[in-house]
């Protein structure tokens, strides 16, 4: 393992907090953007009633489309939601978010990480620009079969061998959630 491999080794056992105080001088993630922008992000379900400029859900939409995919098919359709007379009949099902990210992947299932991966992306990108998110898939069967959600499906324009995966909720955040305890133990390292 070089050098570079075992600062960062130790870098992320420090923020998983299985090391100690000594291992977290070896990286000081907070000076890391990239890190800590990572340790950073939690799922916000408070929102201020105040709606994403477009320019900052373009950005967004640009790292999420940015993700890696399978042979770079890039396998996902995005739907973003900023018409607030839409928004609201299904606001309260989406933490009142004042805006959504839906995204779609085809419905054989053969691209489901692809758009895994774009979500974290997106979700990232909204982090780094002060905005809150909180991935969703409770509301997805309602948005999907419930006759009271067609005009919402309908303006979504989804392609018909796509389905609706998971949506985002992005906003400005309204509360400052605490990060919750993560199992280090679930990583294991296999050595000669």
């Amino acid at each position: 393992m070089n050098n570079n491999m075992k600062r960062m080794f130790f870098c992320l056992m420090a923020m998983m907090g299985v090391l100690t105080l000594s291992a977290q001088d070896v990286c000081d993630f907070k000076s890391n953007p990239v890190l800590s922008n990572i340790m950073a992000r939690r799922s916000v379900r408070k929102y201020l009633d105040k709606p994403v400029e477009h320019e900052k859900l373009e950005i967004v939409a640009l790292a999420g489309i940015n993700a890696p995919s399978a042979r770079n098919w890039q396998n996902w359709a995005v739907r973003i939601v900023e018409d607030q007379e839409l928004m609201a009949d299904v606001k309260g099902m989406c933490r009142n978010a004042p805006n959504l990210i839906c995204v779609c992947a085809p419905a054989s299932g053969n691209f489901d990480l692809d758009a895994g991966l774009l979500g974290e992306n997106m979700m990232l990108a909204a982090q780094s620009l002060g905005l809150g998110t909180c991935i969703q898939t409770g509301p997805v069967r309602f948005l999907t079969t419930d006759e009271k959600a067609k005009a919402f499906r309908d303006k979504l324009d989804i392609p018909a061998d796509y389905k609706l995966l998971y949506i985002i909720a992005i906003g400005y955040p309204d509360e400052q959630p605490e990060a919750k305890p993560r199992d280090a133990s679930k990583v294991k390292y296999i050595v000669r």
